[in-house]
């Protein structure tokens, strides 16, 4: 056995003001060049990785782990977190920590994590899109056994009934985790494992984990994956599918026959650590990866899956029978619906019918009506919607914040506010601002705009105008300068990036150097084929709506092409859409 190394302990404040505990293993004569994050199993604490800071061997090498929400030394209910988006966010806060504290670029940085840590690993990667070194992930959690028959609708259901999440107590014991005794007496002994754990959290990550199986081709960070053999707590399928889905060019993956689940804790470890030293090792030898998402709007499976939503489905195919069904139905009987109704007549796309889903009152002819239209906005679509809304003026507040603290004035434009509403409701309860224009192409989304304007009481501050967000030179020339350029909804319409780059260069020479940029993006949808084949566009009643997803990475690198610096983020629970505040260097 190697040295054991001393930690050092100390806590850290994440981003909703929680405070959470961290260890650090500091190097000997660290240079900055390399930095290790370790994330504990479920039910454990970063105490119980101190076999794997002596067991690498890197003595230059600085390491650091937090206890999770609801684990080891983080204060608050064991077994618990407000929601498995809110771990993932941990995990990015806890980087932008360590980098800023220690000062390690994020490209020096190298995460390990096993099981449910793992998921919550790849799910930041996947919807942060950080550019970090590399990661390497052990038997990650992505389908748990559950062994009950219908063990997730059950607990939904009575989650249901509660109104509230309960606690599962975990069958898993340290007999299912290794063959080592000796990790299975310190496991069985340890006052801080946490066996309970929130029912809200399983069904979140057995969500979370199905999502990043089917969509891991966002992924371009390198990674080694080690799937446990003769793991009886996660299902090996899903693990093999995530890596055969990814998108990084640098990957591989090996199976440990025999292994049971706590991979990095089994009793003949030491050939899986000789593997992780050296892709480590290899990784840190060469300069650092960066995908190039320059022609990601042609050539890459978000482009590919574009095109085939574009093609027609064959008229006597199942699914072509379906939808055209769906069609039938959504044009005639849905629009006793007054949003299917809308949406039928102006678009599904249109400023008018995102509107209609912001102010969330189902309303529609005869109690049928009604009835299809709360259905209709209770779709994961729209309720993703109202949470970016959420998240726009959550971040607009904090951006206007952050000019007040630097002293900077707070003047805004919106490029293509449609009606204006999220971004007027945010001015309403903001925390001051010296004036923003809200900029439209549609002369109809521009009156409805000075009217709700007027309903406001902000026709003083703010003013409506006609506007191509697509014209560069006509968006620089906006006088006076702005500081907090806001664009939400808009570049997810159009698929290619020519245009999305016209616009985010107009915002970068309209900008005052400091100033802020507040942006959306779409870098998945559970519903892109319905949207599709059922759908109109805004721009003809005989086109259908088909969006491209364009994944966090491929987004934030426009943003950076124009000028921009990422500085932060938030992204809903279903990893549909995120808000990003980025500043003009």
């Amino acid at each position: 056995m190697n040295a054991k190394r001393t930690s050092l302990e100390n806590s850290f404040t994440a981003s909703d003001g929680k405070e959470i505990f961290y260890r650090r293993w500091p190097a000997e004569n660290a240079d900055k060049s390399k930095c290790l994050i370790l994330l504990h199993r479920g039910h454990e604490h970063s105490a119980r990785l101190q076999h794997i800071v002596d067991e690498l061997d890197m003595p230059q090498t600085d390491m650091f782990s937090f206890d999770a929400r609801g684990h080891g030394r983080t204060e608050g209910p064991r077994g618990y977190s407000p929601s498995v988006a809110r771990s993932v966010k941990d995990v990015d806060d806890f980087v932008k920590y360590v980098s800023s504290r220690y000062g390690y670029p994020a490209e020096n940085i190298f995460i390990i994590a096993q099981s449910i840590s793992a998921v919550y690993a790849a799910a930041w990667v996947h919807d942060y899109a950080p550019n970090i070194r590399g990661m390497i992930l052990a038997s990650p959690a992505l389908s748990i056994k559950l062994y009950v028959p219908f063990a997730c609708a059950g607990m939904a259901l009575w989650q249901k009934v509660l109104g509230r999440h309960f606690y599962i107590s975990s069958y898993v014991n340290a007999n299912f985790l290794t063959h080592d005794e000796e990790r299975r007496k310190s496991y069985n002994e340890d006052p801080l494992i946490t066996k309970a754990i929130a029912s809200h959290m399983l069904l979140q990550l057995a969500q979370l984990g199905r999502r990043l199986t089917a969509d891991a081709r966002s992924i371009h960070t390198p990674v080694q994956l080690f799937i446990s053999g003769s793991d009886v707590v996660v299902h090996h399928k899903p693990q093999h599918v995530f890596y055969q889905n990814l998108g990084s060019s640098i990957k591989e993956k090996h199976v440990l026959d025999g292994f049971f689940h706590d991979t990095l804790g089994e009793k003949e470890r030491k050939a899986v650590f000789d593997k992780m030293r050296a892709f480590i090792s290899s990784l840190y030898a060469q300069a650092p990866r960066k995908h190039d998402y320059s022609e990601e709007d042609r050539w890459s499976p978000f482009a590919d899956e574009y095109r085939a939503l574009q093609t027609p489905l064959s008229r006597f195919s199942p699914k072509g029978v379906f939808y055209r069904c769906v069609r039938k139905a959504f044009s005639t009987l849905g629009r006793l619906s007054d949003g299917l109704k809308l949406g039928d007549d102006a678009g599904f796309n249109s400023g008018a019918m995102l509107d209609y889903v912001y102010q969330n009152v189902p309303s529609g002819r005869a109690g049928i009506g009604k009835l299809f239209d709360w259905f209709y906005l209770k779709t994961p679509g729209w309720a993703g919607i109202r949470q970016r809304k959420t998240n726009l003026e959550t971040m607009i507040k904090k951006a206007a914040e952050d000019l007040q603290t630097r002293h900077m004035p707070v003047r805004i434009l919106d490029a293509a506010a449609g009606h204006g509403r999220y971004i007027l409701d945010a001015l309403k309860d903001g925390p001051g601002f010296d004036g923003a224009l809200l900029r439209d192409y549609d002369p109809e989304n521009v009156k409805k705009g000075r009217e709700l304007i007027q309903k406001l009481g902000l026709q003083d501050k703010v003013k409506f105008e006609q506007g191509d967000a697509f014209d560069a030179d006509n968006v620089a020339a906006v006088s006076p300068r702005p500081t907090l350029a806001v664009v939400s909804g808009f570049y997810e319409i159009f698929p290619d990036n020519a245009n999305v780059r016209k616009s985010l260069e107009g915002l970068s020479r309209a900008v005052e150097p400091g100033g802020l940029l507040v942006y959306t993006a779409q870098p998945w949808h559970p519903q892109l084929e319905l949207i599709a084949r059922t759908l109109r566009d805004l721009s003809s009643p005989d086109k259908l709506w088909v969006m491209r997803a364009r994944s966090q990475g491929e987004m934030d690198a426009l943003v950076a092409q124009a000028g921009f610096v990422k500085q932060t983020q938030i992204i809903d629970e279903q990893g549909m859409f995120s808000v990003s505040i980025a500043q003009k260097s």
